[in-house]
């Protein structure tokens, strides 16, 4: 009797269960697979083909082949691709196991974007291969973009493709570009104007383009339809699916010579290997905590301080980062990330600055621990819009790479050399508009893989070396660029005098650009970067960071009509023109680099600079002799070179009184003696227990990390869950202050207010 009433329920049970499995009414982005970066388990089939082949020399012999497999498909995407990001090498190409974990990626490229693509990946294994009307199979390519479910932000798109052997999956391959253009609300692909996530364009959760090796038309219509530059779409779109084709012609070489179950052997053994050896390398650093933060001085529409709060603490082979504390999403504002971005970047930290003798893959990064509390800028939710989630990774690479210095120092053996900070916003000019040749374009300029590198331990920094995000990235050729885009860079590279980062060894330095419209009544420029009242980075044991830099432009004038007629009018610095003034009846005026996309006039100025990586040391053990070489280069003038490193010399002949010089330091010495407090007495004059009251501020205060502030010292929160912050349009607030003004005016004139008149 029992039987005979349950077995029914069962069976009522199982028939709910694939009611609703085959009934979902939407696949959302999936917590599990996103919260989750840690390599997969062994699988079966992995421990057997481990146990099968166990010769270190041909599993050397194939990942050999495997890395020069993604270096190949890295020069087929940089030589033939179409986006801009394509041929400065933002981009990458990766090799991932059955499982979904990257193993292999390209030496050169964007690491993050590798780094975050086994989210997709692992969406598809999960979602799709049993799912009848999608399936996986030899031939597939599967297009993705959307941050939610793995990578940084909309304007990056990858391609990823299955590989078989004999019907069975053996791995994946992938290939991410920065394409720019993704049809979201301002031109570019980057919208710091985005509001919602529905302002951002395209948003791909992995799906189906490619089957048989060819790509789907009806498909690619829609997704050529869905941005201003269709192209673009449709070029990069082959030039990825070859390239991933080009991945799976050399694994499918490899298996005819070697096997199936020895290329999976290799794939777990490289992982495996790396992961026992990140911990053996976290065992050695010092059991310490270290705590850092910077601030992002901007939202890019309003300025504001809002803060990301790290503490890295290391015990035994143990290695967590806890940035609880971080300041709060912000509901209305593109510059959250998803937690994977920010993991990724951590990632990327490790792969290009701590650890970069290892191979890269995921599971680098798979041994560190990480702490946040959702709702953060950091680990944001789904709802949130993430297109300048940049401006907020970026910081985390900052903080990341500032904590560890700190450990690397203290330890014996090095794989690397500590540096201070590298510099780490996007300096660059993003673009859209209709172009000499009539054509719709959007996307921005190389000049933002020109960041300025950190101080060295022994030696300064590079100039405009690299960004943090990608090695061997170029800066491009502006006459190239001129022959797609109406506008010109009259001043371009040319390094930026008295931006240094001081110290005993100074950071890398970053380059003036100016721009200028010409060929186009239809054309216009964004700038999406923080620092202009705060630095975005910090240096390291005693140097200092770089200045900060506004925008500057200059309306008003068409300075083609002036390099015509009078050329020597023209200056080639942003100090010069801005000071001297030398355009009559223009408008000369600065602003924060979050610059909304602005349409340009004929003959108009915008003008920016890259950043400075920091210093590193204390700049008054700086060598006098670099101090008058960077004065010979133009990088630093005598004025200021006296003022940081407090050095004597004679302005004419540049010979240094060695004398006069240690005078000074060591007077300085003694004044920094002088000003010195107790740190007691310095924290009672300097530590406030709130917020300023005229700054909106965002995150913890005085390290009390149960809550938050949201803006304002009034509007205090809970950290682990700080609800909604909606910030007031800009033109809402001009709105308001223009509309107090006129009531202030119209009450001294004796009259009704406004709405009040008949």
């Amino acid at each position: 009797m029992n039987n005979e009433t349950t077995n029914p329920a069962l069976e009522d049970q199982e028939l709910i269960e694939k009611f609703l499995k085959e009934t979902t009414l939407f696949l959302g982005p999936d917590p599990e697979i996103m919260r989750h970066h840690n390599i997969e388990p062994r699988t079966a089939d992995e421990e057997k083909c481990m146990g099968q082949f166990t010769d270190l020399n041909q599993i050397a012999s194939i990942r050999d082949r495997l890395q020069s497999a993604c270096e190949e498909g890295f020069e087929m995407v940089e030589q033939m691709g179409a986006a801009p990001g394509a041929k400065w090498g933002d981009i990458i190409t990766g090799i991932y196991s059955a499982s979904g974990d990257l193993t292999i990626g390209s030496a050169g490229g964007v690491l993050i974007f590798s780094a975050l693509v086994h989210h997709p990946i692992k969406f598809i294994i999960k979602n799709w291969v049993e799912e009848k009307t999608v399936g996986v199979n030899e031939g597939d390519g599967f297009i993705h973009n959307d941050s939610r479910y793995g990578n940084v932000h909309n304007t990056d798109q990858s391609m990823i493709i299955p590989v078989f052997h004999e019907g069975k999956l053996v791995c994946w391959v992938a290939s991410t570009v920065h394409e720019g253009e993704c049809g979201a609300i301002e031109p570019g692909g980057m919208p710091s104007m985005a509001e919602t996530s529905f302002d951002e364009g395209l948003k791909m959760s992995p799906f189906k383009i490619v089957e048989g090796y060819q790509i789907k038309k009806d498909l690619l219509t829609f997704l050529q339809n869905s941005v201003r530059e269709p192209k673009l779409q449709y070029e990069d779109i082959k030039v990825k699916l070859f390239a991933c084709m080009r991945l799976e012609k050399r694994i499918k070489e490899v298996l005819a010579t070697d096997g199936p179950d020895a290329l999976t052997a290799c794939l777990r053994y490289t992982n495996e290997s790396v992961v026992t050896e990140v911990r053996r390398r976290i065992s050695e650093w010092p059991d310490m905590t270290v705590r850092t933060q910077t601030i992002m001085d901007s939202t890019l529409r309003e300025n504001a301080l809002l803060k990301i709060n790290l503490a890295v603490t290391k015990k035994g082979d143990r290695l967590i980062f806890d940035f609880t504390g971080t300041s709060p999403e912000l509901t209305n504002r593109a510059i959250n990330t998803q937690l994977p971005g920010m993991k990724g970047m951590v990632g990327q930290a490790f792969m290009n600055h701590i650890w970069p003798d290892l191979p890269r893959g995921q599971a680098g990064l798979s041994p560190i621990e990480f702490v946040t509390q959702q709702g953060t800028l950091v680990d944001c939710s789904y709802s949130a819009p993430n297109s300048q989630s940049l401006m907020s990774i970026f910081h985390s690479f900052t903080v990341a790479q500032h904590a560890t210095a700190k450990f690397l120092y203290s330890c014996p053996d090095k794989y690397t050399r500590v540096l201070a900070p590298w510099h780490n916003m996007i300096n660059t000019f993003i673009w859209g508009g209709v172009n000499q040749h009539g054509e719709t374009l959007g996307n921005l300029c190389a000049d933002l893989n020109g960041m300025g590198g950190g101080a060295r331990m022994d030696r300064d920094g590079e100039h405009a070396l690299s960004p943090i995000f990608a090695t061997m990235a170029d800066i491009g050729e502006q006459e190239m660029n001129e022959e797609e885009v109406p506008f010109l860079q009259l001043v371009s590279k040319k390094m930026t005098t008295n931006t240094q980062a001081p110290g005993k060894y100074r950071g890398g330095m970053g380059y003036t650009m100016i721009s200028s419209t010409k060929d186009s009544d239809q054309w216009g420029f964004m700038t999406t970067t923080q620092g202009s009242k705060v630095p975005t980075i910090q240096g390291l044991f005693g140097g200092y960071a770089g200045g900060t830099y506004p925008m500057c432009r200059v309306s008003g004038v068409d300075v083609y009509d002036i390099l015509l007629k009078e050329p020597e009018r023209f200056k080639h610095s942003i100090a010069e023109i801005m000071n001297e003034q030398p355009f009559e009846g223009a408008r000369y005026h600065t602003q924060h680099m979050g610059l909304g996309f602005d349409i340009s006039k004929r003959g108009e100025l915008y003008m920016i600079s890259q950043g400075s990586g920091g210093g590193y040391g204390d700049p008054l053990e700086r060598d006098p002799t670099y101090v008058i070489m960077d004065i010979e280069e133009g990088l630093i003038t005598p004025d200021v070179a006296k003022k940081l490193y407090k050095v004597e010399f004679n302005e004419e002949t540049l010979v240094v009184d060695m004398a006069a010089t240690e005078k000074l330091r060591a007077d300085y010495r003694e004044t920094r003696k002088k000003q010195g407090v107790p740190y007691a007495e310095f924290v009672k004059s300097h530590v406030k227990d709130t917020p300023p009251e005229n700054i909106p501020f965002y995150g913890s205060w005085n390290n009390e990390l149960d809550y938050v502030y949201a803006g304002n010292i009034n509007d205090k929160r809970d950290a682990k869950n700080p609800g909604p912050i909606y910030v007031t349009h800009p033109k809402d607030v001009r709105i308001s202050e223009l509309e107090d003004e006129l009531a202030r005016v119209r009450e001294a004139a004796g009259l009704p207010p406004s709405n009040e008149r008949k």
